[in-house]
């Protein structure tokens, strides 16, 4: 817990949060997760998305509030939809103290799994008012294999 932000910035609190960071740090268990690992894993669960399917494509709806568009990155590999982005604290005047604080800051990830269908190739990103929409082209329907005749030859 950080005592900083609720305002109580004395000696013994500032003692009591020094031991705590020290005790996180000793007792880690080999097989804990990584600290980027939980980091980004409460990126993508705090990272509200909406998926719609059309007749022609896929559209991935995701909220991103306060994210500049320079600041989101839109990748696929391997048929996964990566969308990252980070918003930044703003800074502060040294007098200012955060009375409450709610709005999140940090990472925000999500990641997608495409179908076998989605075109790869034809992806288009739009970012307006907090809201990053991404639009996945179907690819077209295979032709139909068409049956193929065998000779049958006589021994």
């Amino acid at each position: 817990m950080d005592f900083r932000f609720m305002g109580l910035d004395n000696d013994m609190f500032k003692t009591i949060q020094h031991i705590l960071d020290v005790a996180d740090e000793t007792e880690k268990p080999a097989n804990a997760p990584s600290k980027t690992y939980v980091r980004d894993a409460k990126a993508m669960a705090s990272t509200p998305a909406d998926i719609k399917e059309y007749p022609n494509s896929y559209v991935f709806i995701i909220d991103m509030p306060g994210v500049k568009p320079t600041e989101i990155t839109v990748q696929v590999e391997d048929n996964v939809l990566h969308v990252v982005g980070e918003r930044k604290r703003e800074e502060e005047e040294a007098e200012v103290k955060y009375v409450k604080m709610e709005r999140r800051v940090g990472k925000f990830m999500r990641k997608f799994l495409l179908p076998e269908n989605a075109d790869t190739e034809s992806i288009s990103a739009f970012y307006q008012d907090g809201v990053l929409t991404v639009t996945v082209e179907k690819l077209p329907p295979p032709e139909p294999k068409k049956a193929k005749n065998i000779e049958v030859k006589i021994a």
